[in-house]
């Protein structure tokens, strides 16, 4: 294994076990999943190719759901995979320099789009019920992005950190 792979495992893992710190922190509500789980994966677009940010955002999500008793069983999966798709489009959007965009792409595809299959799946009721929480945790955990985003970059522009 070469070192540009091995660092790039690492980096991952170290996101992974920062997202599985963040999901000890729960944001109240209706849904309990709902946690600061997904900041160092939405953080991780800065040093991590997109396949990479992606495993770490499902893992996170993984995480969140063991710390809560998987309340949604199998779909938890479901979930881990939505959750990968799009911390890997936010990533290719960030990489290709779409600064606003990709904010508003992150909010309403975590808070509105990705819980929509459980429209069907549960219920309507369950889908309306479900998008303050899942909003506020959104939103939460993007604030942490953007304020702690241009710091982390400054560190990942100084060559000796990556070398």
């Amino acid at each position: 294994m070469n070192k540009s792979k091995l660092r790039m495992i690492t980096l991952t893992a170290l996101t992974v076990a920062i997202c599985v710190i963040g999901s000890f922190i729960k944001v109240p509500g209706f849904i309990t999943t709902a946690a600061l789980d997904s900041a160092p994966a939405f953080l991780s677009v800065l040093f991590l190719p997109p396949a990479f940010s992606g495993v770490a955002g499902g893992l996170g999500h993984l995480a969140t759901s063991f710390t809560s008793g998987f309340p949604f069983g199998p779909f938890h999966i479901m979930i881990a995979i939505e959750m990968f798709i799009m911390v890997y489009i936010f990533n290719v959007l960030h990489r290709k320099g779409y600064s606003i965009i990709k904010w508003v792409f992150l909010v309403i595809t975590n808070a509105i789009i990705l819980p929509f299959p459980f429209y069907f799946i549960m219920s309507p009721a369950f889908y309306f019920t479900t998008l303050p929480s899942l909003l506020i945790a959104t939103i939460i955990n993007v604030m942490v992005v953007m304020i702690v985003m241009p710091i982390l970059s400054k560190v990942f522009n100084h060559k000796e950190v990556m070398n």
